[in-house]
């Protein structure tokens, strides 16, 4: 494969060129450059152990049915014109580990641009608590947003194992980034909604919103709500 493309090396490279490059390419290419970019980590799955690992591939529910999903074809809709949206597969989604994940993700950031958005969601958003809490990003985002993230192992279902455990101090996280917005949901059974507060005792700061209801997990397939917030920071 060849090397990564970034706005860095685009925006160069444009600008070197003479009249012999194509005007609609020049006008992709200023477009694309405006762009600001959204990187979304989606959520996954940790546990103790193999036992406990391949007891839930055995009794998981499984179907057919193709549930939209507000992340996915409702926010390229929403959100593709003006914004890319960046989706990196994280390793092991269903047995994930800390570390794995740091490193993948570490892949990315030679990739954004100046102006760039975070967004987790459930796992993927506890991961970029963890991440940011703990590491100086090489450029500050405009704005995150963490979507029903866990605070700790306190929720009912599932573990939080695989090394994704926040340290005691998450200072670091308000000096990554312009805003943060956390969001929860009243009817979460998976994430409690207390998890907000206990956020909002280490991250004075913070934007907390708790909905009545975003049926459950924020099983929702539309989210109008965090597309005006995002639009609202890039105007």
């Amino acid at each position: 494969m060849g090397p990564h493309i970034t706005f860095e090396s685009l925006r160069a490279w444009h600008c070197s060129q003479t009249t012999t490059v194509p005007f609609y390419l020049k006008i992709c290419i200023i477009r694309c450059m405006k762009k600001t970019q959204i990187l979304m980590i989606h959520g996954g799955e940790t546990f103790k152990n193999k036992k406990d690992y391949l007891n839930y591939l055995k009794n998981r529910p499984v179907s057919l049915e193709n549930k939209p999903r507000w992340a996915q074809e409702y926010f390229t809709k929403e959100m593709g014109k003006k914004f890319q949206i960046i989706r990196p597969r994280m390793p092991l989604q269903e047995n994930a580990r800390y570390s794995d994940w740091k490193l993948y993700f570490e892949r990315f950031l030679p990739l954004l641009s100046k102006d760039f958005i975070l967004m987790g969601n459930s796992l993927g958003g506890f991961f970029l608590a963890k991440y940011l809490s703990e590491n100086k990003l090489p450029k500050k985002a405009l704005s995150t947003y963490l979507v029903c993230a866990p605070f700790d192992n306190t929720h009912s279902d599932e573990d939080l194992a695989g090394g994704f455990k926040l340290k005691s101090d998450l200072s670091l996280i308000e000096k990554n980034t312009k805003k943060f917005t956390m969001l929860f949901s009243v009817d979460d059974e998976c994430v409690p909604v207390y998890h907000a507060e206990q956020y909002r005792k280490k991250i004075p700061n913070a934007k907390i919103i708790i909905y009545k209801s975003k049926n459950g997990h924020f099983n929702v397939s539309t989210f109008p709500e965090i597309v005006k917030m995002i639009k609202g920071v890039v105007k």
